[in-house]
């Protein structure tokens, strides 16, 4: 039996022969191909970024809420803001319990260090401690500098359109009201 390309699970004829999903009657078959070239350059990308995500949550020896709650303190760090348990409960969308066990297991680990807020009593200050920044920083934050530079090479009208496809495409993931909208290239030549 044949294998399966990898650029076929991003093809929208392929995924979806009988149009149930997405009704291209109105595209042309140039258009539907560059847009399942997109697909699979977005489909690479996840693959990439997941394997970095990986790759630093084994190095660094955390899960992924933990990354986050690192990222936030070096972004806390860098910005001279004081970390506290409410700024990452709230960053991070997770519960006040929650909140206390991922610091609890972090301190263990040695990645912060919790100490009296400056300025408010009843509040504890978080912050990471110099190796676990020194580590974040030199894995993790040299491979997501990165795309900083793949940005840098397009030009500002580049960019917004990255930037409007990424938000829409955000919005339609998250948006469960949204409605078909009309993807005809009269109607994408008028925007």
């Amino acid at each position: 039996m044949a294998e399966i390309a990898k650029s076929a699970v991003y093809d929208v004829d392929s995924s979806d022969p009988q149009q149930h999903l997405v009704d291209r009657s109105e595209l042309s078959p140039e258009a539907i191909a560059q847009i399942g070239e997109l697909m699979a350059a977005f489909g690479e990308l996840r693959e990439a970024e997941r394997a970095v995500s990986e790759d630093s949550q084994e190095y660094m020896k955390l899960n992924a809420t933990d990354m986050r709650a690192i990222h936030y303190l070096i972004v806390c760090r860098n910005q001279q803001q004081v970390g506290t348990p409410g700024g990452i409960a709230e960053h991070l969308g997770i519960s006040a319990s929650a909140t206390t066990k991922l610091l609890d297991r972090l301190e263990r680990a040695e990645h912060i260090v919790r100490e009296p807020h400056p300025h408010d009593r009843r509040a504890q200050a978080i912050s990471i401690t110099a190796d676990t920044y020194t580590a974040a920083i030199e894995t993790v934050g040299r491979a997501q500098s990165r795309r900083f530079h793949a940005a840098a090479r397009l030009t500002s009208d580049e960019r917004e359109v990255v930037i409007r496809f990424l938000r829409e495409t955000k919005r339609d993931l998250t948006d469960s009201d949204s409605s078909p909208v009309d993807i005809s290239e009269e109607a994408v030549a008028e925007e």
